[in-house]
């Protein structure tokens, strides 16, 4: 077989893989990339199918008509290729009707400086066959435009394959695998054309670059079918991380390293009462409100008052260090997040704990006063006056575990306090007992070592109480102990009074009261409060033969921050009470 038909045959070869390489990239429309890369693949088939009419042609006007049919392909390529890195990378706002007209604006000259080339010499200055081992090529000098378009296409190649070149040291080994393949699937073409346009091929004026998309059709074909090419791809990525950032609600400005603006969000533009374009390149200091107040990385500042749109509103500012690969600084992201909803919070837990500290208290003081006086005077208004004393310390008992529940919700905006299991569950244990004589109390031997967020003695005092108020038998029998595994406390509650009710349950299970559907108290819910701000779980079940037993799991903290705050161990009621009558 001589050396043109050996040529012939590669050619071929090159044409049937890259066409189904192209067949199989068509079917994947529309995932992201699918049509620039059909366009592609389909520009390298135009180029080596007429590549090989060239060889075949004998006389010098048909091998120059062929190799002038081959331009639509050879200007095709760079288009798409760029096309498809930017929807392949997620950039798919450059895929746009104005600015693939405007990349497509040399290639559509080029076409047609080739179909009128008897009439200039801008794409080619002369054309000649040359015969060499019995195989006759053409070959024909570059003119001024032809260099043009050379560059051209180089110019793109490099531009289509800068965002692939991110995802070479992915981690993600897909990602990896699909930008390796497409870079030698790229790079194979490009240089055995550079080769051809430095004359270092063997045949001269024979370029090579049709048969390397042999090498461009394996690597697309590899990336298509082992790496799910289209079928995975990062484009979501880009586009995700910049939908956060426009969409979240906190309001977030980016400022480079000589603090100016580069960026915002949509929220930073209502903030602030103004557009992106207005304030992108201008100083951060006559935009941000109070720029001077703006915290270090890492830190919050105080309360930054902003009177925007909708009227003032209060933000916390935190900073963020932007650096680039090589850990140089090069710029902030300042974020402001929103505290109107947490101020009304804080205030309205003020109010409550101001009423429920001493108006409640000192209301029903009042009440049990005059009952007590009505109970004094005797005569059939005595047994009534009992049920008002006892209904007034109810009220009081209710509003003590509301205030408990204010302060456990007010622990949340301090630093938490770890305090030793140990020391938590005997001092709690205690109270209980000497408020309640009757009740037995057993405490079995506990860790200790072990440290807990100290949020949960409210909680344990009421599963306490909670076991003794509610025992009808002469002497309430209550049992604690805690255990701890792997970085875990098990606190359990056991007690033979009459159960949990079920219906409680499913209240605390559901997370949400309505007006027929409701707990009938605070104690529960206290509990089911403190251990979620403790991070921990709290279950119930029936003990044997009667009884509840209350099984409280939470993680184990460090004991850096036990003496921080107040002291953990909470005041007894009749510390708590001015009037002896709530204190029962």
């Amino acid at each position: 077989m001589s050396a043109l038909s050996q040529l012939y045959v590669v050619v071929l070869a090159t044409v049937g893989i890259g066409l189904t390489a192209t067949l199989l990239a068509w079917r994947e429309r529309p995932e992201p990339g699918a049509t620039p890369l059909v366009a592609m693949l389909a520009g390298q088939s135009w180029w080596s199918v007429f590549f090989a009419f060239e060889l075949q042609a004998t006389t010098l006007a048909a091998k120059a008509f062929w190799s002038d049919v081959q331009w639509v392909g050879v200007v095709v390529i760079p288009v798409a290729w760029v096309l498809f890195a930017m929807e392949y990378t997620g950039r798919d706002q450059y895929v746009r009707s104005k600015y693939i007209a405007l990349l497509s604006v040399v290639p559509v000259v080029t076409v047609a400086l080739a179909a009128t080339g008897d009439y200039h010499d801008l794409l080619y200055t002369g054309s000649e066959l040359v015969v060499r081992d019995d195989v006759t090529t053409l070959r024909r000098e570059g003119g001024p435009w032809y260099w043009v378009t050379a560059s051209y296409t180089y110019v793109l190649g490099l531009v289509g394959s800068v965002p692939l070149l991110g995802y070479v040291r992915s981690e993600t080994s897909q990602f990896r695998g699909q930008s390796v393949a497409l870079l030698i699937g790229t790079i194979a073409p490009w240089v055995s054309n550079i080769l051809f346009l430095y004359g270092a091929v063997p045949v001269p004026g024979l370029d090579p670059t049709p048969v390397a998309f042999a090498i461009s059709g394996v690597a697309y074909l590899g990336a298509l079918t082992k790496f799910r090419l289209l079928g995975t791809s990062p484009a979501p990525n880009r586009r995700a991380r910049r939908l956060v950032f426009e969409r979240m609600q906190d309001a977030a400005v980016v400022v480079d390293s000589h603090e100016y603006i580069v960026d915002m969000n949509e929220s930073a533009t209502e903030m602030l009462g103004t557009t992106a374009r207005a304030a992108l390149g201008r100083p951060a200091g006559e935009v941000l409100p109070k720029y001077d107040r703006v915290p270090s990385v890492g830190t919050t500042s105080e309360h930054v008052t902003v009177d925007g749109r909708n009227g003032r509103r209060h933000y916390d500012v935190t900073v963020t260090e932007i650096s680039d690969f090589h850990g140089r600084y090069v710029g902030r992201v300042i974020a402001y997040h929103n505290v109107d909803e947490h101020l009304r919070h804080q205030q309205r837990l003020e109010v409550l704990n101001r009423v429920l500290r001493h108006n409640i208290r000192n209301e029903t003081n009042v009440i049990y006063g005059y009952a007590d006086l009505v109970a004094d005077e005797g005569g059939p208004q005595s047994d009534r006056a009992e049920i008002i004393k006892e209904r007034a310390i109810a009220i009081a008992d209710m509003g003590e575990k509301a205030r408990q529940i204010v302060d456990i919700f007010e622990q949340v905006r301090r630093d938490s306090r770890a305090v030793p299991v140990s020391d938590l569950v005997t001092e709690r244990s205690a109270d209980v007992a000497d408020r309640y004589p009757n009740a037995e109390i057993r405490v079995e031997a506990l860790p200790a070592d072990a440290h807990v967020n100290a949020v949960l003695g409210p909680a344990l005092s009421n599963l306490l109480e909670n076991a003794v108020e509610h025992n009808t038998g002469s002497t309430p029998t209550v049992e604690v102990s805690a255990t701890v595994d792997d970085g875990r406390v098990r606190l359990v509650v056991a007690d033979d009074g009459p159960g949990i009710d079920v219906y409680e349950q499913a209240v605390l299970e559901r997370g949400t009261e309505t007006a027929l559907e409701h707990g009938s108290g605070l104690g529960l819910w206290l509990v089911a409060w403190a251990v979620g701000i403790a991070d921990g779980t709290v279950e119930f079940e029936e003990n044997d033969p009667t009884g509840s037993v209350v099984t409280v799991e939470v993680p184990v903290v460090s004991a850096d921050s036990e003496n921080r705050g107040e002291p953990e161990t909470a005041p007894s009621r009749a510390e708590t009470s001015e009037s002896p009558t709530v204190s029962e």
